[in-house]
């Protein structure tokens, strides 16, 4: 498996497997009218912009095997004075889970964390009712900081959490899980 920064020639493929993913893991926590229609030109809109036009505090990672992307993960770098670098997406594709690729992507943004952005945090929001992730992130380490009501895509409301790494070093050392 190679982890590459990715190109905008990445954008739709990012895109379609994130609209995949959230199909999957959001399935009757987002409204199925938008996940059975427009979450791919929304997911699509969401990519064109962050490549064309991205914030200076970005990077986006692609996880590949054989040419095939298996995941990808995008962060912002000091996006909270309190939290630090906010890991906005982590996906893998479905048939590729549990291969250590969603912790492969979260290693890479520690490390350009790190070199970027030195001496701060890492945190990310979760879904309260996706207890896969949930669990996935605890066994990284990470715990549930915060809470909030929050408007997904295609509208309802949701309860979001704040998982926040105090320590990142059992990621960097593979002490996790």
């Amino acid at each position: 498996m190679n982890v590459r920064s990715a190109k905008l020639e990445d954008a739709e493929s990012i895109a379609l497997l994130h609209a995949e993913s959230w199909r999957v893991a959001y399935r009757g926590i987002f409204r199925d009218e938008f996940l059975d229609g427009d979450v791919i030109q929304d997911r699509k809109d969401t990519w064109r912009q962050r490549f064309t036009t991205p914030k200076n505090n970005q990077i986006v990672f692609v996880a590949e095997d054989n040419q095939e992307l298996c995941g990808f993960a995008c962060a912002f770098g000091n996006e909270d004075k309190k939290w630090g670098t906010f890991i906005d997406n982590l996906h893998v594709r479905k048939n590729r889970k549990r291969q250590g690729i969603g912790t492969r992507l979260i290693t890479e943004i520690v490390l350009w964390s790190r070199q970027h952005y030195p001496g701060l945090g890492l945190y990310l929001d979760v879904l309260e009712e996706n207890i896969p992730a949930r669990r996935f992130y605890e066994a990284l380490g990470a715990i549930n900081q915060e809470s909030r009501l929050w408007e997904p895509p295609g509208g309802g409301e949701v309860v979001d959490l704040r998982y926040v790494w105090l320590n990142v070093e059992p990621l960097l050392s593979g002490n996790v899980g």
